[in-house]
């Protein structure tokens, strides 16, 4: 028996695919079953994954040097309260809500976390200076790993 391809079905997978990042997808009813899939992309061996770039202020003196490790023990930490992306600025091209050395309000938005196709503001836990941004633009972030520290 010759099932009939409906190759616009298969681009729209496809697309799909391409827009969200799978790996594979597959439709059906009880006469047909389409599957779509791509190869992950390639790990290669050998090479350690970039670190994340970080902006910090000069540390006041006297104070410990920071350092990655015990970020998200920093009292000032502003930690993700959910796994997502985070953007820093309301829009591509748009100004940052918050810059490196500005002073901020408890309650004013720092940045955004996309999960679920929704738009979280992570808003500032206190009053203080943003002296690190731990995070960049457009990189997926964990619960609980640190965003900013506000000091």
């Amino acid at each position: 028996m010759s099932v009939p391809i409906d190759a616009e079905a298969i681009r729209v997978l496809a697309a799909i695919l391409a827009e969200t990042g799978l790996t594979e997808i597959e439709i059906g009813d009880k006469d047909y079953r389409v599957r779509v899939a791509r190869a992950p992309a390639p790990v290669i061996a050998g090479l350690a994954p970039a670190a994340p770039a970080v902006a910090s202020l000069p540390e006041p003196p006297g104070a410990p040097p920071a350092s990655a490790g015990n970020d998200a023990n920093h009292p000032g930490a502003v930690t993700s309260p959910m796994v997502g992306v985070v953007y820093l600025s309301a829009e591509p091209g748009a100004a940052p809500y918050v810059n490196l050395g500005q002073v901020v309000t408890a309650g004013q938005t720092l940045l955004l976390i996309e999960a679920m196709k929704t738009f979280n503001q992570i808003k500032a836990p206190r009053a203080g200076t943003i002296r690190r941004i731990l995070v960049q633009s457009g990189v997926p972030v964990e619960f609980g790993e640190p965003l900013m520290i506000i000091e």
